[in-house]
């Protein structure tokens, strides 16, 4: 699917009138290589490994290029930094998210979904995106306080 992605990117760029550089591409190889959500600092530290000269500037703004492509979601959280997680050819699903240790739940749940529709068609609304998040103590939390 890494070529998919790459070609969406290298569309977007030309359509848009971007520069088509190396670490643009560099960013966007580990950025789909790392399989959970990430902030911004923590993509820039895994670039920084392979690449050190690639500033957190450059990172950042090619996180926000990523989101404008759909190929990732911000997900802008009640408290810590923003996190970015893969969009593109991943299904829909919704956050448990831990207070204590940051950890992220994703989950698929058919009911919640066709409540949501439910609710929407019973009070004529048109949903165009949604999102749930859940914050709560994760089990491994919970049982490091309980030992």
């Amino acid at each position: 699917m890494e070529d998919k992605e790459t070609n969406i990117f290298q569309n977007y760029l030309s359509a848009h009138k971007f520069k088509h550089s190396k670490q643009r591409k560099e960013i966007l190889d580990i950025f789909l290589s790392i399989d959970r959500h990430l902030t911004a600092e923590e993509l820039c530290l895994a670039v920084k490994q392979k690449y050190p000269s690639v500033g957190f500037a450059t990172v950042y703004r090619t996180l926000k290029l990523l989101c404008a492509t759909g190929l990732c979601r911000e997900l802008k959280l009640e408290s810590g930094p923003a996190r970015y997680e893969h969009l593109y050819g991943h299904r829909h699903h919704d956050h448990l998210i831990c207070t204590r240790c940051g950890r992220f739940v994703e989950v698929v749940d058919p009911e919640i979904e066709k409540l949501q529709e439910r609710l929407s068609k019973t009070h004529g609304f048109l949903p165009q995106e949604h999102r749930m998040e859940l914050y709560g103590i994760c089990r491994k939390c919970r049982d490091e306080n309980n030992g």
